[in-house]
C-alpha cells in the first residue's frame, strides 16, 4: 500500500521555527505522529513515503521508518512538484497521499480505505463553508469532481488533503504534474487530467469525520480541541 505524505514546505503561514508537521498537538504528538499512528492503525500495511525539503534530517529524524524523497527545490516549487517526486518514485500500483498538515479523525480511513480496495481515484472532500484559502471543488450528478482549486466559484465544499490515484490513473496523473507550473498545487494537475484526459475522480464525502488542514493559528486551535476531546475520553 503506497501512501505519501508531502512535507516538504515551509510553513510560514503559521509561523512556527521547525517544519509544521512536526508541530506538536494536544496529546502531545507531532501532526506527523498523528498522521502514521493513524495510517498503521487503519490501513493494511502501508508502505510510507515521505517528500522532504525544508529541514529534512528534523523530519527523517521523527519517522525513521519511512522512506523520503528529497525536493531539493522546495522553496521554488510546490506540491505539484513534490507529489510528481514521490509518484516517480513509489512502487507501482495506486497511491494514497497527503498533505503534511492534516489532522484528521482516524475513522475517516474506513471509507478511505473501502474506496481504496476498489482502485478507484478520489479526492477526500466535506461540503462545509469555506474560504479563500481552501481548496474547493464541484462535481458532477454522478459524483465526479469537476473543478478542483482554491478559485473554484460556487464550490460544493472543500477538498481536505487526502486523495489517492488508481493505478491506472498513475501514468496520466504524472503527465499532468509534470505540465504543472512550479507554483502549481497538486490539484492543478488532477484538474488538468479531469478536463483534457478525462480522467475519472470521485468526489469521496468524509463531512461526518473531522479534519483540517493546519494552515494558520486558528486551525491549530481547532485541531487541538478535537484531539483533546479524543485525549478526554481515552481518559
Amino acid at each position: 500500500m503506497n501512501v505519501v505524505i508531502l512535507a516538504a514546505g515551509m510553513g510560514t503561514r503559521l509561523g512556527m521555527p521547525h517544519p509544521k508537521p512536526l508541530t506538536p498537538l494536544a496529546d502531545g504528538r507531532s501532526i506527523m505522529r498523528q498522521q502514521l499512528d493513524n495510517l498503521s492503525a487503519g490501513l493494511t500495511d502501508p508502505e510510507v513515503t515521505i517528500v522532504v525539503g525544508f529541514h529534512a534530517e528534523e523530519i527523517m529524524r521523527a519517522a525513521p521508518d519511512a522512506r523520503f524523497v528529497y525536493n531539493e527545490r522546495y522553496e521554488h516549487t510546490n506540491t505539484s512538484k513534490s507529489l510528481l517526486r514521490a509518484l516517480r518514485l513509489c512502487r507501482p500500483g495506486g497511491v494514497l497521499w497527503l498533505n503534511g498538515d492534516v489532522v484528521f479523525d482516524p475513522k475517516l480511513l474506513a471509507p478511505v480505505a473501502a474506496a481504496i480496495a476498489a482502485d478507484r481515484s478520489f479526492v477526500c472532500v466535506n461540503t462545509e463553508a469555506c474560504g479563500e484559502e481552501e481548496v474547493k471543488y464541484t462535481a458532477s450528478v454522478d459524483g465526479l469532481i469537476q473543478k478542483l482549486s482554491k478559485s473554484v466559484v460556487g464550490g460544493f465544499g472543500e477538498a481536505v488533503g487526502i486523495n489517492y490515484i488508481a493505478s491506472a490513473d498513475r501514468a496520466t496523473l504524472v503527465e499532468h504534474l509534470e505540465g504543472c507550473t512550479d507554483t502549481d498545487y497538486f490539484e492543478r494537475g488532477i484538474e488538468s487530467a479531469i478536463e483534457t484526459a478525462g480522467m475519472p475522480v470521485l468526489a469521496l464525502d468524509i463531512s461526518e469525520f473531522f479534519v483540517v488542514e493546519v494552515d494558520f493559528a486558528g486551525d491549530l486551535e481547532r485541531a487541538n480541541v478535537e484531539v483533546g476531546k479524543s485525549v478526554t475520553s481515552a481518559a
